[in-house]
């Protein structure tokens, strides 16, 4: 192994960016030293994952399978937590010097803040930390000096695309979005729509949740917020076009008029291996665009009447304070009970909008008040089911 390889802790290990992050350290092992994987409550992958990358560390957020994970790696030189508050206080002891953060919804936010103040690079693939706390994060990383790289594929398009620019040469951002699997129908047309038929995505092989965000346009909306953050962009810099094919991962406006598109296969490895490797490129083998083959490209403005929860995005990042973290609360709650079929699919941005109405609104929030909002935004959302 090289003295100089890249030290990394993938938070969230056993999910879709995840696995993914780790064909990459598989792919290029002389590259790469994994310090430490953490899960949720897949118990059985996170053991899998440890044998075969031996990881300084490892995190069971469910602390009920902290004995399955401790017997199972008894022979292994890996020290094994337990519980969500251990996977945020490893970021002050692991040697990592670049941090995944890849975990699902919330839950990503207080570890990557931890992150953050142990001076982690960060390789941004939850959105969720900068929806419900982007003025915050962002203030700590400018603070201690952290770069955060975006891992979402529209994010790193942009970021790509920014690259050698100067900030205010920049008139817009466009990002694309595919439409789901149900582009094009009318509300009437939802209203029994089943989960298998949600979860059937046209392009991407992703999570549960976000797979569900997607159909919904809620991760269109969420990703609107986190650019704003991001890029330090106004709310009138940010467009969203569908682009059914998913070949331009997102585009950016010069005041010019010229506009750069990034563009590639829809294979989230591509943004994964370009925040490990940056400023660098890496070569690699994988299936490259056919343009011969690709016979149009197609664009139209995304349906904020049927599909509300874009809108709701708009209107949350415009009012500030601590509407999108109530946003995101309701949200999650929301999707579950969709999953476990106690609410519709238009139900879920039915819910939506009645937390953002009912919920406490907060409009210089600190970090407890985010904590606290969001426990009221799940009561409150469970509640109204």
């Amino acid at each position: 192994m090289q003295e100089n390889n890249k030290k990394i802790a993938i938070l969230g290990s056993t999910g879709s960016i995840g696995t993914q992050a780790l064909e990459i350290v598989r792919e290029n092992a002389d590259d790469f030293s994994v310090e430490v994987l953490t899960a949720n409550t897949n118990a059985e992958k996170l053991i899998q994952q440890a044998i075969e990358f031996k990881p300084n560390h490892v995190v069971i957020a469910d602390e009920s399978k902290y004995l399955q994970v401790k017997e199972a790696l008894f022979n292994e030189d890996v020290k094994v937590f337990a519980g969500e508050k251990a996977i945020a206080d490893l970021m002050g002891i692991t040697s990592a010097d670049t941090v995944l953060t890849a975990m699902v919804g919330y839950s990503g936010l207080l570890p990557t803040i931890a992150a953050i103040k142990n001076k982690k690079r960060i390789a941004l693939a939850n959105k969720e930390t900068l929806v419900v706390a982007g003025e915050l994060v962002t203030a700590l990383c400018n603070e201690y000096r952290v770069e955060m790289l975006p891992v979402d594929s529209e994010h790193s398009a942009i970021f790509q695309c920014m690259t050698g620019e100067k900030m205010d040469a920049i008139e817009r951002i466009i990002l694309t979005a595919s439409g789901g699997p149900f582009r094009g129908k009318k509300a009437d047309e939802l209203t029994h729509i089943t989960k298998a038929q949600a979860l059937k995505h046209p392009n991407w092989s992703m999570g549960v949740k976000i797979t569900i965000d997607s159909a919904t346009l809620m991760n269109k909306g969420f990703e609107v917020i986190e650019a704003k953050w991001l890029f330090g962009l106004a709310q009138s810099q940010i467009d969203v076009v569908v682009h059914p094919q998913s070949i331009i991962h997102s585009m950016v406006e010069f005041n010019d008029g010229s506009i750069k598109a990034q563009m590639g296969l829809p294979d989230m490895k591509l943004p994964i291996q370009y925040a490990f490797y940056y400023p660098e490129r890496k070569q690699n083998n994988w299936p490259r665009t056919s343009f011969a083959d690709l016979k149009q490209l197609t664009f139209e403005a995304p349906d904020k009447t049927t599909f509300r929860n874009l809108d709701l995005a708009y209107q949350v990042m415009e009012k500030g304070g601590n509407a999108a973290c109530i946003l995101n609360a309701a949200n999650e709650i929301a999707v579950q009970a969709f999953l476990e079929d106690k609410i519709s699919f238009l139900g879920i941005a039915d819910l939506n909008e009645a937390c953002l109405n009912k919920a406490s609104f907060v409009q210089k929030p600190s970090i407890d008040d985010y904590v606290q909002s969001d426990l009221e935004v799940r009561n409150l959302a469970k509640s109204m089911l």
